[in-house]
């Protein structure tokens, strides 16, 4: 069910206002059923304020952590690429070393 759904905010609840038959309807009790509806409505509308701001929150925070992902592998490389050019100048400095003994 899409917000685009929803036809009737909490106000336009509060201000319908009904016509009244004969044998129309207990105005009281329309007025507490109506009053109820309207409670619904702000509770709902409170939860899917709640749930927005709690996906934003982790959009935000799942954001973060694949860039931190993205560093740690950047990382990884940068200390592959270190190991390497160490472990080349090791048999470059050892290798003549036992060359020369």
């Amino acid at each position: 069910m899409g917000l685009e759904r929803i036809q009737l905010s909490s106000k336009e609840i509060l201000d319908k206002d009904f016509k009244t038959g004969i044998r129309g309807y207990n105005q009281e009790e329309v007025d507490q059923f109506l009053d109820t509806v309207i409670q619904d409505y702000e509770a709902f509308q409170q939860e899917i304020d709640r749930l927005k701001q709690e996906n934003d929150r982790l959009k935000k925070q799942n954001g973060n952590s694949n860039r931190s992902k993205t560093n740690a592998s950047s990382t990884g490389q940068v200390n592959y690429d270190i190991l390497q050019r160490v472990s080349n100048l090791e048999k470059a400095v050892f290798g003549k070393k036992y060359a020369d003994s």
